[in-house]
């Protein structure tokens, strides 16, 4: 496409980035995502932008910190938020995604860049009437596994119920081996108290964990995803996001 603006006497700032700080246009664009770059004394960090050639452009030293290529992180989605918006007035749970919502707690040390809210795909379901646990990535094969290989995963849950849990139904609970007509892989439901269950499944499809549930003629008032794999949603609060660290696995 060609630029409107490029048969005036402006410049690509990334451009004169790349001649300041002698790096390739990816690493300036990086630079002016940062808020590292100054034009006459104002932080400039929308990419694309130009300059005229007498402008005096300043470089801040990059500060100390990961920086990761392909991201991946999590998501303690609120209710009523859906893993990929389809419909309008919808709310993604990407659009979590921004600095203002990143949890204080986050020892990744990766610093946050606006690329870094592009081309995330979630690995795997969660209900849109669930909260909890999702997982974001850019990573391709992060995404494969969790969902191709869903079943090497344990996905933990709590589910509230609206009366207490008769004594009975435990035992119908872990007696179901299909639900609408498909079979079920390996589960554990146990009692946390008489209004709430723990629900261990290892397979990922919608509405599992409440079907189950409801199955056994229980009442759900609520659904809260805590764990995949060996990565807890620990203390991240509702609406809040963190990137994952190089050292967590599922």
């Amino acid at each position: 496409m060609t630029d409107p603006q490029a048969n005036d006497d402006t410049l690509r700032l990334s451009k004169r980035v790349t001649e300041l700080a002698r790096c390739s246009r990816r690493e300036a664009d990086e630079l002016i995502e940062m808020g590292l770059v100054k034009v006459d004394g104002v932080v400039v960090d929308a990419l694309g932008s130009r300059v005229r050639a007498d402008q005096r452009i300043e470089l801040a030293p990059r500060p100390a910190g990961v920086q990761a290529d392909r991201v991946t992180l999590i998501v303690n989605k609120p209710a009523g938020y859906t893993l990929s918006k389809t419909r309008p007035g919808e709310h993604g749970v990407a659009e979590l995604v921004v600095a203002g919502q990143r949890a204080a707690s986050d020892r990744s040390g990766i610093l946050f860049l606006k690329r870094h809210q592009q081309h995330l795909v979630s690995a795997g379901w969660l209900d849109n009437d669930a909260t909890g646990l999702v997982v974001l990535t850019q990573d391709d094969g992060v995404a494969n596994k969790l969902i191709k290989d869903a079943t090497d995963f344990e996905q933990e849950y709590l589910v509230w119920l609206a009366e207490p849990l008769p004594p009975e139904a435990l035992a119908r609970l872990n007696a179901k081996r299909e639900l609408e007509g498909k079979r079920i892989g390996p589960y554990k439901i146990s009692r946390q108290s008489d209004l709430q269950l723990r629900v261990v499944v290892r397979q990922n499809r919608p509405r599992l964990v409440r079907g189950l549930v409801e199955a056994a003629g229980l009442n759900v008032t609520a659904i809260k995803r805590i764990r995949v794999g060996r990565i807890a949603l620990g203390d991240l609060a509702e609406g809040q996001w963190r990137y994952l660290r190089e050292f967590e696995r599922f």
